[in-house]
């Protein structure tokens, strides 16, 4: 039996993650700023850290055998110059707190599976990003996810397997941005973004959880991509969820300056563009459940 350490438990992801790996009986540890989201049961107990302080419950690593490590600020949130800060500290800061920790503590942790994202591509409509891709991106969603991954790759030091999953567009109608692009879908109000070609590399929760599951029990080591088989454009995207949904495409695509006055430079998550490969995940022996949009789709939709 299995015992798992996460960062991130109680997040859209984590919840997910939770649930996959107690169909497997395993026993998840997890940790969290908030005394009052602490409960202990026989096989999900809480533990209080504040990595803005320093501070770790070390009792949280007693048994465990590998880390799930999902933690960090929401990207969806207007990003002013103090937020920016929030948001690469939540993810360098609990990092370096974690390996700190387990150095000090001599503890035998064999691995830790960390989020990261596929916004570390450049943003192009012609490239095909494998994992050994140079071609990163220099927007501050690109810089954020490499001092994330550098901040991780710290972990190799000190012995442990490092693992680096590179989520794309997560499809849930529990949140992210689904529910949010299928709500004006909904009233008749929705268009693609832009020029509508960017690529959308997609994945569903249930597999993401899946990924992250075997990443554990097969070992996997250094990065994998995160996103289904069939990535699609921005403008497939938005009339597969028309479809599914059974409601008309009747506006003119959003344009781009409109969407920046309103997001700041936050626009940027709904037009870069990454067509990404999930070849290393398949070669990996991963099955998808949804391999095709359309079946995602009316899998969550309906």
């Amino acid at each position: 039996m299995k015992r798992i350490l996460i960062t991130g438990a109680t997040g859209l992801i984590g919840q997910e993650i939770v649930e996959h790996c107690h169909k497997k009986q395993w026993i998840v540890h997890y940790l969290t700023t908030s005394k009052t989201k602490l409960s202990s049961t026989e096989n999900y107990k809480g533990f209080y850290w504040n990595p803005k302080q320093n501070e770790i419950d070390v009792k949280c690593f007693e048994g465990v055998d590998a880390i799930i490590n999902l933690v960090g600020a929401t990207i969806s949130k207007r990003w002013t110059e103090a937020y920016k800060k929030e948001i690469i500290n939540s993810r360098t800061q609990t990092a370096k707190l974690l390996r700190d920790t387990i150095k000090a503590n001599d503890l035998k942790i064999k691995q830790i599976v960390s989020a990261s994202a596929i916004g570390i591509y450049e943003d192009s409509l012609t490239n095909y990003y494998f994992e050994n891709a140079t071609d990163l991106s220099n927007s501050f969603l690109g810089r954020v996810v490499q001092k994330w991954e550098t901040a991780v790759d710290e972990f190799s030091s000190l012995g442990l397997i490092v693992t680096k999953i590179r989520i794309g567009l997560v499809l849930s109608e529990k949140g992210g941005a689904l529910p949010e692009i299928s709500k004006p879908i909904r009233f008749g109000v929705g268009a693609a973004f832009g020029s509508g070609k960017q690529w959308q590399s997609w994945i569903h929760l249930d597999d993401l959880a899946k990924l992250f599951i075997a990443a554990i029990e097969h070992h996997y080591e250094g990065i994998y991509n995160a996103v289904a088989p069939n990535p699609v454009t921005n403008k497939e995207l938005t009339r597969a969820v028309a479809k599914v949904l059974n409601r008309p495409l009747l506006l003119p695509n959003i344009p781009r300056f409109m969407m920046k006055l309103i997001l700041g430079e936050m626009h940027i998550l709904l037009f870069e563009s990454q067509r990404v490969s999930s070849k290393k995940v398949e070669d990996s022996g991963f099955h998808f459940n949804f391999h095709n949009l359309e079946l995602a789709l009316n899998n969550i939709l309906r």
